[in-house]
């Protein structure tokens, strides 16, 4: 059986950047995936209520960013100081805030309230923050930090399809910088692979 085991929700979602880092990482790992109506007893198992965990060698551990953070320093895609960690940290955040602000309209009940917010984050908030992380990526020699690869451009290419389920249409579509960025992760091999055969 593998060592490592991801459990979360069977969808992409805050999974998926994990998925991408364990597959970079050649990491055999058992991709346990439940169905939402199974959440409610799962739930009280999970520490804090949350999902998706990893388990690595018996040990569990959670929140989706700091489980990347650490596969990502795993598997040298961290920065080389301190100083180019906080880069990363920082596009990271900001796209996790962008991410959030989806969010928080997909799961509303009150169609009214979600349509409304849902039409503000299409018409001013999507926009404006693309073009933003475009420019960043641009910026910093087609990555989100310090002009190479790092476990960052996982987190975000990892994460886009979610946000592309939540928006309706591809997010990074207008955006070349964005677009080459996902191009180049996808093309890494192991992420190729692991695309090739993800459910």
């Amino acid at each position: 059986m593998p060592k490592t085991k991801l459990t979360y929700f069977n969808g992409k979602a805050l999974g998926e950047p994990i998925r991408y880092l364990l597959s970079y990482l050649n990491r055999d790992f058992e991709d346990n995936r439940f169905e939402p109506e199974e959440w409610p007893a799962i739930k009280p198992t999970m520490p804090f209520g949350k999902a998706p965990i990893l388990e690595i060698e018996g040990k569990v551990v959670h929140q989706s960013t700091a489980i990347c953070r650490y596969l990502g320093a795993e598997a040298g895609l961290n920065g080389s100081n301190n100083w180019e960690n906080l880069q990363i940290d920082m596009a990271v955040d900001t796209f996790h805030d962008f991410r959030q602000a989806c969010a928080n309209f997909q799961y509303m009940e009150d169609e009214t309230i979600k349509a409304t917010r849902k039409a503000q984050v299409l018409n001013e908030v999507a926009p404006e923050f693309l073009q933003k992380f475009d420019n960043l990526v641009k910026e910093n020699g087609g990555y989100v930090a310090n002009g190479k690869l790092s476990w960052g451009d996982m987190y975000v290419v990892g994460i886009s399809s979610y946000i592309q389920f939540m928006l309706g249409y591809d997010p990074f579509e207008k955006y070349p910088n964005l677009r080459q960025l996902r191009e180049k992760v996808e093309a890494v091999p192991q992420i190729k692979a692991w695309i090739a055969k993800n459910p």
